[in-house]
């Protein structure tokens, strides 16, 4: 069984205000990404908010430690619900490629351009403990190498909103 999970515990600074709540093609970034993943996992989860279209779960082992630590809170719910592994996009990640789950697996993997969507083994919690707790970088990256995830490329790859001009970008294209 596969947990999605929704990176959304970001400060939205470049964007100006909170964009998970912003809208392309008249939907928000947030019911958006759960919708993605609810088409390749059992249950999917909002990390780092308190409320959104699906449930949702704090950060670990705090907030502000990066997408990491909504990484690490989605491991960790994952081995207590038995889940197999975690595959997870950011909130500001649209049109994922329709062939997201087969180019990310087995896990661990993750999409070169955007590691923050990846495919992660339930093993992964206590890496992605080990790497948050250390002295050292607490990215993505640094989780995926130690975990030996692979950085894999897509032909079609999906787009990342950061600021509002990305969004007018976005639903220029969609329109």
């Amino acid at each position: 069984m596969i947990l999605g999970a929704v990176l959304a515990g970001g400060q939205s600074t470049r964007f100006g205000f909170d964009k998970a709540q912003a809208r392309l093609d008249g939907r928000t970034l947030l019911a958006r990404a759960v919708d993605a993943l609810s088409g390749w996992c059992e249950f999917v989860v909002i990390v780092g908010r308190e409320s959104g279209p699906a449930p949702c779960i704090p950060d670990w082992p705090r907030a502000g430690m990066g997408p990491l630590a909504g990484v690490a809170a989605a491991l960790r719910l994952a081995e207590d619900e038995d889940y197999d592994s975690v595959l997870t996009c950011g909130v500001d990640s649209v049109a994922l490629p329709g062939d997201l789950l087969d180019l990310l697996s087995p896990a661990p993997a993750y999409l070169a351009v955007q590691p923050v969507i990846g495919h992660w083994p339930t093993a992964g919690a206590a890496t992605a403990d080990a790497v948050l707790h250390s002295d050292g970088r607490h990215s993505m990256l640094a989780f995926a190498e130690a975990i030996g995830a692979r950085g894999v490329e897509s032909g079609d790859p999906p787009g990342n909103i950061n600021t509002p001009a990305d969004l007018a970008r976005h639903d220029r294209r969609a329109r």
